[in-house]
């Protein structure tokens, strides 16, 4: 628990559940004490009936810089209570029934699982949002980005067609998503907001007030009808395919770290994480 309390914190203003990652000296990478940790928080939101709005937000200067590949508290292979599906323990396990069990819980699961949450989530997004950040402030129904803030999902780079919660051709047209998933380029608040991705461009001193004003006025809404206006645009999405496209891509995306443990250094096709952020500038 105390472990929890240092990577993910919670609190609570009026109708508002504030989510924040904590782990600012590695720009928020999710290791898997704070993916875990993310999940009770949601959890905790939805069963309090006095919170009618999530935010999202992650301290210090940025949102996050993704999955953790390699910091001192990464902790991938240490066992934690499986919520978000029925595999097996992955953290005594070797190869794609480690991979694969690991990753259907920690990361596509969960997101799945969190972009269900019945009450509108909010992501404030400020610096980097890469890689797996995509995918938390993907999750959410609306993101309110400072201006410096940028978005990137370099891993094509790894041999990997983009991240696990593959929503890239849904969040922005399919071949704007092809040119940031082949360059693996840095993408502007601005033109985030342009394509219709992020909701509002703030200034970075203002995005935490303004974050806030927007999901005190959501909270006005009676909440039934929030939850049911939420249902009925993630069903949308899913009739336009979201949900059977992810799991085709999800199978890709472990060919390519299978092909990567045969042919390269290790499943990430050697990348660390100083090359993983030299190729996201």
């Amino acid at each position: 628990m105390a472990q929890e309390q240092e990577t993910v914190q919670y609190t609570r203003q009026g109708p508002v559940a504030v989510v924040t990652m904590n782990r600012p000296d590695y720009r928020n990478a999710q290791n898997s004490a704070m993916t875990y940790a993310l999940d009770r928080a949601f959890y905790r939101a939805a069963e309090d009936n006095e919170v009618k709005v999530v935010v999202l937000a992650g301290a210090g200067k940025h949102f996050s810089a993704g999955h953790d590949i390699g910091t001192p508290g990464r902790d991938a292979h240490l066992p934690f209570e499986r919520r978000a599906g029925l595999w097996w323990d992955h953290s005594d396990k070797s190869g794609a029934e480690s991979r694969y069990a690991r990753e259907s819980e920690v990361y596509l699961g969960m997101c799945r699982r969190w972009r269900e949450l019945p009450k509108p989530v909010i992501a404030s997004v400020q610096g980097a949002c890469v890689a797996g950040g995509l995918m938390l402030a993907w999750v959410c129904d609306l993101i309110v980005a400072s201006d410096d803030a940028f978005f990137a999902d370099p891993v094509v780079r790894m041999g990997i067609p983009g991240v696990e919660y593959f929503a890239h051709p849904w969040v922005m047209p399919p071949r704007v998503a092809k040119e940031f998933l082949f360059t693996g380029e840095r993408m502007s608040a601005q033109r985030a907001h342009e394509l219709g991705m992020v909701n509002r461009v703030v200034p970075r001193e203002e995005l935490t007030a303004r974050t806030l004003e927007l999901a005190e006025k959501i909270a006005e809404m009676p909440r039934l009808g929030l939850a049911l206006t939420k249902r009925a645009v993630n069903q949308a999405e899913d009739l336009q395919g979201l949900h059977s496209g992810m799991d085709s891509v999800f199978g890709l995306h472990h060919l390519a770290h299978a092909h990567n443990a045969e042919t390269a250094t290790d499943s990430l096709g050697g990348m660390d994480i100083a090359a993983m952020k030299k190729a996201a500038q």
